[in-house]
């Protein structure tokens, strides 16, 4: 055994050699093509403080919004290779039949490299806001064209001074995730404003598959700003009746989770007869249950 392992070291002496001589030219390689790579860049979403456009279905009319971001821009100087960043606007029509009012996005402005200023870590910052009547009148869409559920789309190409520019087409998983945050491309939503409430008795019929009530479930029911609780507290069905006064302009009626969502079933009931909310079990938590947009409230 000792013979053998003799006659091999100097084979294995030389093998390892080449080995340390490979790493270190592997080394001298890799960064070559670190220094040497060209790298991309991002337009960080630091925040989106608005992004909803209201909507008022008795006059087919836009009632405002907007959409206000704070976009940072990064790259491999730390922003200094920022010249501009353009923005393009669109429109998707979400509205099931009738006409397709879909608008392809078209140059709205471009935002200089002076309107950015140093954030807290030292890179380019800007705040940027287009309102509802700039999106409208640029896409030349009436408000007859617009509804509930529809969106607008704002879309940002981030300019390099080097003759490279960076969106959407160019954007990955990683840039789009929670790391970067930098999408590019943003909805703004068309959402409809609350429609006035028909006054009269309101109607909830509440069931429970157990038979032992909401067990701490509750309906937040809100008439111009005040709040009534509604809930089963024992059995497994029951009847509320919650009075909308004449004059009444808009009513919320949200479900808050109790400790047995699955066994909970209700249904609303307007004073005009329509049945507004029929939902569960495992109601939506927290969310609005009333939809405004067909205006039958």
């Amino acid at each position: 055994m000792k013979k053998y392992i003799t006659k091999y070291i100097p084979n294995l002496l030389a093998a390892t050699t080449l080995l340390f001589i490979a790493c270190e030219d592997g080394e001298t390689t890799f960064d070559e093509i670190v220094e040497n790579e060209q790298r991309g860049a991002v337009l960080r979403t630091v925040s989106i403080d608005e992004a909803e456009i209201l909507y008022d279905v008795a006059t087919s009319s836009v009632l405002g919004g907007n959409f206000t971001v704070t976009l940072e821009a990064q790259d491999q100087e730390d922003g200094a290779l920022l010249s501009s960043v353009d923005v393009f606007i669109g429109f998707e029509d979400e509205t099931e039949g009738g006409t397709d009012n879909d608008r392809d996005q078209v140059p709205l402005e471009t935002i200089p490299a002076s309107a950015f200023s140093a954030g807290p870590f030292g890179l380019p910052r800007t705040d940027y806001t287009v309102s509802s009547e700039t999106l409208q009148s640029t896409l030349q869409l009436s408000g007859d064209q617009i509804f509930g559920g529809d969106r607008f789309t704002v879309r940002f190409v981030l300019n390099l001074t080097d003759g490279r520019s960076f969106s959407l087409a160019q954007n990955s998983g990683t840039l789009t995730g929670a790391f970067f945050s930098s999408p590019f491309q943003y909805n703004v939503n068309v959402v409809c404003a609350p429609s006035v409430p028909t006054s009269g008795d309101w109607i909830f019929d509440l069931q429970d598959s157990f038979g032992d009530g909401f067990n701490g479930a509750t309906i937040s029911v809100t008439i111009d700003g005040e709040v009534t609780e509604v809930d089963l507290d024992d059995g497994d069905a029951g009847q509320v009746i919650v009075n909308v006064p004449d004059g009444t302009q808009v009513i919320s009626i949200i479900f808050n989770s109790g400790d047995f969502d699955e066994e909970i079933t209700f249904q609303v009931t307007s004073a005009n007869g329509n049945t507004l909310v029929d939902v569960g079990p495992n109601p939506p938590i927290g969310a609005e249950l009333l939809d405004y947009c067909p205006n039958n409230l």
